[in-house]
């Protein structure tokens, strides 16, 4: 590759990086020169890659779920198929509770998806697809659950998390929600045996480490522990 299309490409990247973060944090009305800005490139670099807003919002939007279908890849690289499959659904809802102005707008306007975001999102729901059908047969959800119920609860997630006032507490309903979907054998022994590690945070619900060895921990930081403790001694 030469120097002058290295450069091209990074400078697409800093573009795409800038107008997300703008997107998310201010809406879609961001001005181009903003972008550019932001980006620390010139207009005319801007134009170059997106001659227009829309095909900038495009290839943002599909930038966001080509990440995600990078995320899937690696969730499933590292997890058990259930693990894997939440942990994702988590991720994805947090992302997308981020970045709220670019979710709505893509709830809101009809005139989505075009070519290039049709086929981001249509590799998107293969990952989905693929994770859920994982999940299926190690028997870590229903038979019954499809892609669009996945969808529909990423969608209630992402309302959930970013409408609670307490981030902790946001995420500890998400995880629950999470928790509805999920298939849970029961044993007789209510007590956390060793091979019975919890997959969750007891306090705040986000993804446990996962540890071969040694005690299970309940808790993903000292800081949970001790807020736990707290609520102990009060009650």
């Amino acid at each position: 590759m030469t120097a002058t299309r290295a450069d091209a490409l990074w400078n697409r990247k800093l573009v795409l990086r800038a107008a997300a973060q703008l997107f998310a944090a201010e809406g879609l009305e961001v001005p181009l020169g903003r972008i550019a800005q932001r980006a620390g490139v010139g207009a005319g670099t801007v134009y170059r890659h997106f001659p227009s807003k829309a095909i900038l919002v495009e290839a943002v939007f599909a930038q966001h779920l080509d990440d995600l279908v990078s995320a899937a890849d690696r969730w499933t690289a590292r997890s058990t198929p259930g693990d894997a499959l939440f942990g994702f659904l988590f991720e994805v809802i947090e992302k997308c509770a981020q970045g709220k102005h670019l979710c709505d707008a893509l709830v809101a306007d009809r005139s989505w998806p075009h070519a290039t975001f049709a086929a981001a999102a249509r590799r998107f729901g293969e990952a989905l697809d693929r994770l859920l059908h994982k999940a299926k047969h190690a028997g870590a959800v229903d038979a019954n659950l499809r892609v669009d119920d996945l969808n529909a609860l990423i969608a209630g997630g992402a309302t959930l998390h970013s409408a609670h006032p307490s981030p902790d507490r946001g995420t500890r309903l998400v995880w629950q929600l999470l928790d509805s979907v999920r298939r849970i054998g029961v044993t007789k022994d209510s007590r956390l045996r060793d091979d019975e590690r919890p997959e969750s945070c007891a306090e705040c619900g986000s993804p446990l480490r996962v540890k071969n060895t040694g005690r299970p921990a309940r808790y993903c930081s000292p800081a949970c522990r001790q807020r736990a403790r707290r609520r102990r001694l009060v009650s």
